[in-house]
């Protein structure tokens, strides 16, 4: 029998002391058309070892990323991580600690917090970053949340270049909120008025680069007239790696940086954890979420690490709290800083111009596939293609030939028009021969 505890009698008490007639108004926030109609098609009950076997053969109908060519990206990209970095964060110091809240028995976890800080303003050419976020989408919703908070007004303009899962996220937070939220329409080519929808009302412009479709974006005229009219601009990547090829979303006047760092020191792992990095200028750091470590001096005139300006609901009382995304990801904060650590800033830079020229070679020779035709002038490690025909069939009969060609975007951005586009990522681990086996399957598809 299942384990449970309570009876009907103690469920209907439960109810009526919280004011509620049926446990399913506690879900009347989950919009209807995400709720399930019916149970799941699965057995009621199997013993484990059968259990083990059908979730088994469920697995193997997986193609794992590392045994066949693999184009796949629009958010989540796989790179290669030194074993080191899988070595050391293994360690039972790491593996095992969780929040520092003790400094005098944590400084170890504080310090590594402190240099991934550090990595993360160097990156973004920002002030200040704190010691991160759950991961890129909800750390975006939370950057909007912040915008709000300085600029005391309501309304975020999403571009249409905003990864669509970041945008749902910022929607799903606003919407409960009453915050006012503008997306502008798919922007395959970058070629949006966005300045057009910025005024005095306007509390942040949320802008990708590069954007979903791989296009490069220049902010500075967005964050001049972002500044201009009391708003803030909030710069999103997906691709981290991208930052040590492009000038810094800083460096364009970003006021707010929120983004995805699992390109660096963390594998593709089904959908996470990931880590969420965030940085802001010194003037806002007061109202950035999360958690943020300090450098100080003990007593006795020694350096040290702790918690410093922390503002979540741990700490204070909820409704003060700026984040109330109640985690970070901690692991993976430690393993990105050790995979930057190993690379250094020149093998840094050194990556980035391999993940770039292994895409311009690739874009080459998709040109030269009948019927192909790639749509943007300039990219990182990522582009958009048109095929002939639906991207969906395309990629389904190239997972069939052993190739993981990319992305269709109606996957993610359906009823749009956008059938025949497929986002195509190349980065350091595809070979030659992988490209090669692109282009062949893809010459057979169209």
């Amino acid at each position: 029998m299942r384990y449970l505890p309570l009876s009907e009698d103690d469920r209907a008490g439960m109810l009526a002391r919280i004011g509620v007639s049926h446990v399913d108004e506690l879900f009347a926030d989950v919009p209807t058309h995400l709720l399930l109609k019916e149970p799941l098609d699965l057995p009621r009950r199997k013993g484990e070892l059968d259990v083990a076997r059908q979730l088994g053969r469920m697995a193997a109908r997986n193609v794992a990323a590392s045994s066949v060519p693999f184009f796949v990206g629009a958010g989540a990209y796989k790179h290669h991580v030194p074993a080191t970095v899988d070595h050391l964060v293994q360690r039972s110091e790491f593996l095992t600690s969780y929040t520092p809240y003790q400094p005098e028995i944590s400084q170890g976890t504080l310090q590594y917090l402190f240099e991934f800080q550090t990595q993360v303003a160097l990156l973004t050419g920002m002030d200040v970053a704190n010691a991160s976020m759950y991961d890129g989408s909800t750390g975006t919703a939370e950057a909007v949340l912040m915008a709000h908070r300085v600029t005391r007004r309501k309304k975020a303009v999403l571009s249409g270049g905003l990864h669509p899962h970041y945008a749902e996220v910022v929607r799903t937070q606003s919407q409960l909120a009453s915050d006012e939220v503008v997306t502008l329409d798919p922007d395959v080519g970058a070629t949006e008025d966005i300045l057009a929808q910025i005024d005095d009302t306007t509390s942040c412009v949320v802008v990708q680069t590069p954007d979903f479709f791989g296009n490069p974006r220049d902010l500075t005229a967005i964050a001049e007239k972002c500044h201009a009219n009391g708003a803030l601009l909030i710069a999103v990547f997906t691709e981290v790696i991208s930052l040590a090829a492009l000038k810094s979303p800083g460096a364009m006047g970003a006021d707010i940086v929120v983004g995805e760092g699992q390109s660096i020191g963390n594998s593709l792992n089904f959908g996470g954890p990931y880590v969420g990095l965030f940085a802001t200028r010194t003037k806002y750091v007061r109202q950035m979420p999360g958690r943020l470590c300090g450098e100080t001096l003990d007593a006795e005139g020694r350096r040290g690490f702790v918690l410093t300006l922390s503002t979540r609901e741990q700490h204070i009382r909820r409704d003060k709290a700026t984040s109330n995304i109640c985690t970070n990801s901690g692991l993976c904060a430690l393993a990105f800083t050790i995979h930057m650590t190993l690379l250094g800033e020149a093998g840094l830079k050194r990556l980035a111009r391999i993940n770039h020229a292994h895409a311009v070679q690739l874009s080459g020779l998709l040109t030269g596939v009948k019927g192909v035709e790639v749509l943007n002038p300039t990219f990182f490690n990522e582009f958009t293609i048109r095929v002939p025909g639906k991207a969906v069939d395309v990629v389904e009969k190239l997972a069939a030939k052993g190739v993981l060609g990319g992305v269709p975007v109606s996957r993610v951005l359906p009823g749009k028009g956008l059938d025949d586009l497929i986002i195509v990522a190349n980065t350091e681990v595809n070979t030659d021969e992988d490209r090669a086996s692109f282009v062949a399957a893809l010459k057979e598809v169209v």
